[in-house]
């Protein structure tokens, strides 16, 4: 593994590639949803906004989890929304219980509360596959940061589906096509995370060490959250995305702004590349399609998320 990875770092340290990988627009939308705020669940957080391409057939569907840290954010502004729709990609935007409200609920870990929303707001999706005109096999996850992990999480976890329960919900699939992210988190180890960039201070919130006096605050007692990563190391292994890397799961696509430079203290520890390069190298080394775009990086198939996307969704 850690050849595999000085491998990756040795590419990352090359000259820039003939591809230059352009910063990410800022989403506009121009339309208001096909359908808005539907609820997937009981809480005020658990609802989605859906955005219905034209066509006769079945559409494939983007499913967009937005960012914030799982502290905050909003289901507004889906990303790729106007290039998906006019390529014939439904859209699903989704909101999702905090991990600070979910704190607040006595949950633990509050990292639950985000990715078992994301999980079950996939599997309702599915479940209108009928009456919104979707293809149930061709959903791709999107979203940036901890948008980005939920999306990671989706794509690397076995699926969740219950086949055995009496909710029909739950018996549809978690599994997506293939995941698009931007500034992704991918590992939420501790013990990685300092490895890999010595100055992180992300993930300790969804584990519960967060600042009683801001629970909106995402990157605080770090150096607890390290401390103590040992009481928590289930739950490390049970929500963070690299843990589920497996044969046979779909493709995906890195997006980060800055240079790896693994080891090295980077200026936005929160969303440098150094989560893509170790990831990209565990991917191949089961066989999983990671495509890692960052400036300068080599081996860069397709310029933008949107890219990936659609091909990937649109392919044959």
């Amino acid at each position: 593994m850690l050849a595999l990875i000085g491998t990756s770092l040795a590419l990352a340290q090359t000259p820039p590639s003939r591809v230059t990988v352009p910063a990410p627009a800022k989403p506009k939308v121009s339309r208001p949803p096909t359908h808005a705020n539907v609820a997937y669940g009981a809480h005020e957080r658990q609802v989605l906004d859906f955005y219905q391409a034209s066509s006769a057939k079945p559409t494939p569907l983007l499913f967009f989890i937005h960012g914030g840290g799982w502290v905050t954010g909003d289901k507004a502004n889906p990303g790729e929304l106007e290039t998906c729709l006019r390529a014939g990609i439904s859209v699903v935007s989704i909101n999702y219980r905090y991990a600070w409200q979910a704190q607040l609920a006595g949950v633990m870990p509050p990292v639950q509360w985000p990715l078992e929303d994301a999980a079950r707001a996939l599997q309702f999706v599915r479940s209108k596959a009928r009456e919104w005109n979707l293809d149930k096999q061709r959903i791709a996850a999107s979203g940036g940061s901890a948008g980005a992990c939920s999306s990671l999480y989706l794509a690397f976890h076995d699926d969740l589906a219950d086949p055995t329960s009496p909710d029909p919900i739950a018996r549809e699939s978690t599994r997506l096509w293939c995941a698009a992210v931007n500034g992704a988190q991918t590992s939420l180890d501790p013990k990685q995370l300092i490895e890999w960039t010595p100055n992180s201070r992300y993930g300790g919130h969804a584990f519960g060490f967060m600042d009683p006096n801001n629970l909106k605050t995402r990157d605080t007692r770090f150096a607890e959250f390290l401390a103590k990563r040992e009481s928590v190391l289930k739950w490390i292994q049970t929500y963070s995305p690299y843990e589920h890397v497996s044969a046979g799961d779909p493709p995906v696509y890195l997006r980060y702004n800055d240079q790896p430079a693994l080891g090295q203290p980077q200026k936005d520890p929160t969303h440098t590349s150094n989560y893509g390069l170790p990831l990209q190298a565990h991917c191949r080394q089961l066989g999983v399609e990671c495509e890692l775009a960052y400036p300068g990086a080599p081996d860069v198939k397709h310029r933008t998320l949107a890219d990936f996307l659609i091909a990937r969704l649109l392919a044959p």
